[in-house]
């Protein structure tokens, strides 16, 4: 597997990002703790993702409650594999009762890198993990910037974010003379392309890197739900469709993904890998993050890994979702 340069900031990670966002449930929702993967199915991913070539992986502090931190980290003990990239994520918060809320204060930067770390062993990419409508980008911003500057961290990036928040975290960076962030981790693929508009441009001009989540827009970009059939018990979409995927399993939709499996057989290849393949050669973006549930579902990264896409047939891919 290849690795490919986060932007100029002088990290280099691989094509592909593992997420780790399933480990002990899926996301930082309360309400799907019971749907994650275990602890030993968290290993079983991470070594097959290792055996792969994938040497970057992403997590925060919420996930499965803490859970994906503390798997990660133990994985990362025992196994003791050199040059991993650790990416986590800091800032939401997920409260006994399904509610959330953010928190981005210095403070609760500080105390949470903190604790990263402790779980981790070490943190490369610190983000944040949504923005924080009440504390002041100044306050975040520099948090950031002096976690960076005393070692703890190599680098710092943003997640959820528009362009008009990006352009006002890099004013506040470069008129404060503080590190700027070096990634945005947002969520793009073939049926969610608003960021192509306006922040991708920013981004790619900037030279930020950027690594995009829900590459397959919870398994709508595959066979999976082609010719009637319906979400599985236990799927992404039957378990959190309404929260994480809304609007992605649509008979419009899926129209669409079955006029992509006419290409993808003409490649001799799978939907999933198609689609996976089309955004990780997205002239904006840097590598994807992928979540394989199971041992299977490692067959659509090997399927896009085996395949370039020229300029031509990208845009074949794009015009059907355009």
């Amino acid at each position: 597997m290849r690795t490919l340069p986060l932007g100029t900031s002088g990290v280099r990670i691989s094509e592909f990002v593992f997420g780790a966002g399933s480990i002990g449930g899926v996301g930082a929702s309360t309400s799907t703790r019971a749907y994650g993967l275990s602890s030993e199915e968290g290993f079983k991913r991470l070594d097959e993702a290792w055996d792969l070539g994938i040497d970057t992986i992403d997590t925060a502090d919420s996930y499965g409650g803490g859970e994906s931190e503390k798997t990660v980290g133990r994985w990362l003990h025992d196994r003791r594999p050199e040059g991993v990239v650790v990416s986590t994520k800091v800032g939401l918060i997920s409260r006994p009762d399904g509610s959330r809320g953010v928190d981005l204060t210095r403070g609760h930067i500080e105390r949470r890198l903190a604790r990263s770390i402790e779980r981790l062993g070490h943190v490369d990419l610190f983000l944040s993990h949504v923005p924080d409508p009440v504390t002041p980008v100044e306050e975040t911003v520099e948090a950031f910037s002096r976690a960076q500057e005393s070692g703890q961290i190599r680098a710092y990036g943003v997640s959820n974010v528009d362009r008009e928040m990006l352009e006002g975290i890099l004013r506040i960076a470069d008129k404060r003379k503080l590190h700027r962030p070096v990634v945005v981790e947002n969520r793009l693929n073939l049926l969610d392309r608003t960021d192509e508009a306006e922040l991708l441009p920013l981004v790619k001009g900037e030279g930020i890197g950027y690594t995009p989540f829900s590459p397959l827009a919870g398994g709508v970009l595959s066979e999976r739900y082609l010719d009637g059939n319906a979400p599985e018990a236990g799927s992404r979409i039957a378990v959190a469709g309404d929260l994480y995927y809304k609007g992605f399993h649509s008979p419009e939709n899926l129209a669409k993904v079955a006029a992509l499996r006419d290409i993808a057989w003409e490649f001799s290849t799978s939907v999933s890998g198609l689609a996976l393949a089309w955004l990780r050669d997205h002239p904006a973006v840097t590598a994807p993050i992928v979540a394989p549930r199971t041992f299977a579902q490692w067959g659509a990264i090997h399927d896009a890994m085996a395949l370039r896409l020229s300029e031509e047939d990208h845009a074949r891919v794009s015009d059907i979702f355009a």
